[in-house]
């Protein structure tokens, strides 16, 4: 009997394999969704083949790839930003921010860099309609300006 159990158990180990090595993509993998209707996120992961084994033998839902390849599917193109590039690892700049609660608004340390900006730089803001610039205050006005005592 437990030969039996073992042959059962390499024979769903090397099925399962084969299906890592079928997941689907592009149109199939979109006539594969389209067909199974209301199923479920799971179910629809397990049909289009992102499924592997983990080390215990369980079950596990590569949801990551599987909605990478739907995204790629439906002609968005990750391209050299998508979350496993291994050229370029960590958090990617959103040009975006937010004022803080004590109306503060925040601009970061990398976006600072690619400017190539320093402490002590100094802008002039300008506001207009629905827009806030940061410009840049010539060197020769920043000096003038530390130079003049505080009133």
């Amino acid at each position: 009997m437990k030969k039996l159990d073992l042959l059962a158990r390499l024979l769903y180990h090397f099925l399962h394999e084969l299906l890592l090595m079928a997941m689907l993509t592009g149109a199939d993998l979109l006539a594969k969704l389209k067909g199974m209707g209301d199923a479920s996120k799971s179910d629809l992961v397990r049909a289009a083949g992102y499924v592997s084994t983990k080390k215990d033998g369980s079950e596990r839902l590569n949801f990551t790839a599987f909605y990478e390849a739907l995204l790629e599917a439906k002609g968005v193109n990750l391209g050299e930003g998508s979350s496993r590039s291994p050229k370029r690892p960590g958090r990617h700049l959103s040009y975006a921010t937010k004022v803080q609660f004590n109306g503060n608004l925040m601009v970061g340390k990398a976006y600072t860099s690619l400017l190539g900006l320093e402490p002590g730089d100094e802008f002039e803001i300008k506001i207009s309609r629905h827009q806030i610039q940061l410009v840049p205050l010539p060197e020769a006005v920043q000096a003038d300006q530390t130079l003049q005592p505080q009133a």
